[in-house]
């Protein structure tokens, strides 16, 4: 197992990990959006922008957007458009990093 991992593309692997998070974080909406409206348990947000901070942002905002959940909550909302803003620097770095890289070649 360890050396089939070990195999993989880093990519491939980073795909499969962004698929998974993200349909994690959009069931996890969607699960707190029928609790609030059954008035059970609810997800703590804690744990849904964690689900957003792991690489779930585009679940978070679809769900958003689907389920109409969360949208206009703050200081939710703002947290959420942080980790997104904080995201697309990291990847806009990590894509000049190697970007540098590549042209020193």
């Amino acid at each position: 197992m360890r050396q089939a991992l070990a195999d993989l593309p880093l990519l491939t692997m980073a795909g499969a990990w962004l698929a998974l998070v993200n349909l994690h974080t959009f069931t996890a909406f969607w699960f707190d959006k029928r609790a609030a409206l059954r008035g059970t348990w609810r997800t703590p947000e804690s744990s849904l922008l964690m689900g957003a901070f792991l690489g779930g942002t585009p679940g978070a905002f679809l769900a958003r957007r689907v389920f109409r959940h969360k949208t206009r909550k703050q200081p939710f909302v703002g947290q959420l458009k942080t980790i997104a803003f904080l995201q697309i620097v990291g990847l806009g770095g990590a894509l000049g990093w190697y970007a540098g890289g590549m042209l020193q070649h």
